[in-house]
């Protein structure tokens, strides 16, 4: 289960599901994490929101059956330090998810998670384990990301400095070796 926080930005969600499309994981959201996505993304400035519901429209083609639902009580019986976070538990829950993906630590306690049988992993220890079982397809993705992000940005860019920048120090050491 992807989290909001690992969908925006964009370098850290391209790499990640560049990596889920060489058949290293299968993603799974819900419509209210692309939401949250989609107004996190205002913070950009007035194109966001928008550039944000096109992306999206995109990977819900991609990803078909990634997205989740759950019955409204499933979300009423679960607890998080953070209550708005429930549904993202709930999510995973119903799409019998092994782990949440998530920068959000603090509000994911790993005790809670494996009470209900998911665990919490960074998108980085998620990233480095899919390159430790497959360097090539995962360095692949990462170069595709890079070429992306110069052609988008008009600025050259070394792999270790994007994915450092994007917070996945340790793949950028994995890939960068």
């Amino acid at each position: 289960m992807l989290d909001a926080c690992v969908l925006y930005p964009t370098v850290m969600r391209e790499v990640l599901l560049g990596v889920a499309k060489t058949g290293a994981f299968e993603p799974q959201w819900s419509a209210r994490i692309l939401e949250e996505w989609a107004r996190a993304a205002r913070k950009i400035g007035p194109t966001g929101e928008a550039q944000a519901r096109s992306e999206i429209a995109l990977i819900r083609a991609d990803w078909p059956k990634a997205e989740v639902t759950w019955p409204q009580g499933l979300q009423d019986r679960l607890s998080l330090p953070d209550e708005n976070d429930t549904h993202v538990l709930a999510a995973a829950i119903a799409g019998s998810a092994d782990a949440i993906v998530t920068m959000n630590v603090k509000d994911f306690p790993r005790h809670i998670l494996a009470e209900e049988g998911v665990a919490r992993l960074g998108p980085d220890e998620l990233l480095r384990k899919c390159w430790e079982a497959d360097p090539d397809g995962v360095a692949q993705v990462c170069e595709a990301v890079r070429q992306e992000a110069e052609r988008l940005s008009g600025a050259a860019w070394e792999m270790r400095g994007l994915l450092k920048k994007a917070r996945l120090p340790k793949l950028a050491k994995a890939v960068s070796l």
